[in-house]
């Protein structure tokens, strides 16, 4: 397996990768992951991490394209190549931009090639404004395209990209694989909400939760000029806010400030990752107001199994799992997220029908049992190609 990534860190791919790697193990696969010199080990039978070296002093990856992957990327290339030409491998199972690379080796190695496509990378330069470049843009289409058509199999995380990969390449298709794969059963699971109550002082309170990366496109901007509205009919409410780097909370913390409602808002910052389920057994409601993007918050699949009523913005990233019976929908403006905040709060009964239908479509189609089923038809797939 090849994860140009930072394994493990708390966000959507890396935690994605290791839940890749859980579920191969329990399914007596042995894996190599080849992957960045950045993140915590994390350990399963069977599985080996094999880092790159750290160069020109590269301690940390943003999330989206960036300058400073080139290098590590060239040597996962060298890595690549070095354990195919001395390993004995039934498959090279890549992620992201490794797929470049792993089509060409497929065809050197004829060995098979398991693509898991987490994003289409072409969209992500767009939508981090990476570059305006088309010319740019045209080549990674072209050469995704190329990855998505020599693949021996290939996995998709949301429908979107399901439905993206089936225009390319029709008679192949995907296997859908939704990141549901929740921190204890890698983690461990512990219960820390009364710790967490008493050190923000969340006794009796109404608690409203976002939990996440504070990525622009999470929409934290849209939560905070919502609050101002939800605040003039509730006062007492309190947004926490769980996630995020140090200069991502002070931007929000001072937009907040300029907002007069930071008395309402606690920043925690990133916590661990087996702390993230204890911090929502604090809150009466969970949020995500993400602005952008196409793939689902890995966050959502977690939301619906909590019991706990889910306000989000009606977008595709959204809408592509959720609906209106699981879910409390509002268009991504202040106003409309501010109501829906509210009538989460205020109509019990209502709220109480979304938790109902939340957990039940959790437990049909997101459960791990549903996603091991769903790995190993995409992993055979891929086996089933062997030279």
């Amino acid at each position: 397996m090849v994860a140009p990534e930072p394994v493990f860190e708390p966000r959507g791919t890396p935690f994605s990768i290791v839940g890749r790697l859980k579920a191969l193990s329990d399914m007596g696969y042995k894996v190599d992951l080849l992957t960045y010199p950045i993140g915590e080990n994390v350990e399963f039978p069977g599985v080996r991490i094999i880092r790159v070296p750290r160069v020109f002093g590269i301690k940390k990856i943003k999330i989206g394209p960036s300058l400073k992957k080139i290098p590590l990327d060239i040597l996962l290339v060298f890595y690549t190549f070095y354990f195919l030409l001395k390993g004995n491998y039934s498959v090279i199972h890549t992620h992201e931009e490794a797929g470049f690379w792993g089509t060409i080796f497929s065809l050197i190695f004829k060995i098979p090639h398991l693509y898991d496509m987490h994003s289409s990378l072409p969209q992500q330069l767009s939508n981090f404004q990476f570059t305006k470049s088309r010319i740019l843009v045209w080549i990674f289409e072209k050469l995704e395209n190329q990855v998505l058509k020599n693949a021996t199999s290939i996995i998709t995380i949301c429908p979107d990209l399901y439905n993206h990969v089936l225009k390319v390449v029709p008679d192949k298709g995907s296997f859908l694989i939704e990141n549901v794969v929740e921190y204890e059963l890698i983690f461990g699971e512990k219960d820390f909400s009364k710790e967490i109550i008493e050190k923000y002082k969340l006794k009796d309170k109404t608690v409203a939760l976002y939990a996440g990366t504070l990525e622009p496109y999470q929409g934290i901007d849209l939560l905070i000029n919502a609050s101002d509205i939800v605040l003039k009919k509730m006062p007492d409410i309190v947004f926490l806010i769980v996630g995020g780097h140090d200069y991502q909370v002070d931007m929000y913390r001072k937009l907040a400030e300029e907002k007069g409602v930071i008395n309402n808002f606690i920043f925690t910052g990133q916590v661990p990752p087996d702390h993230v389920k204890s911090y929502m057994k604090c809150a009466s409601l969970l949020l995500s107001p993400r602005t952008r993007g196409t793939n689902t918050p890995l966050k959502i699949y977690s939301y619906l199994k909590s019991g706990i009523p889910v306000v989000a913005t009606d977008l595709l990233t959204h809408t592509q799992v959720l609906n209106k019976d699981v879910s409390i929908l509002k268009k991504p403006e202040p106003h409309e997220f501010a109501i829906g905040i509210m009538e989460a709060l205020e109509n019990k009964g209502r709220a109480g029908n979304v938790v109902k239908a939340a957990k039940k479509l959790a437990e049909e189609k997101y459960s791990y049992s549903v996603y091991l089923k769903k790995l190993k038809s995409a992993v055979e797939k891929g086996l089933s190609g062997r030279v």
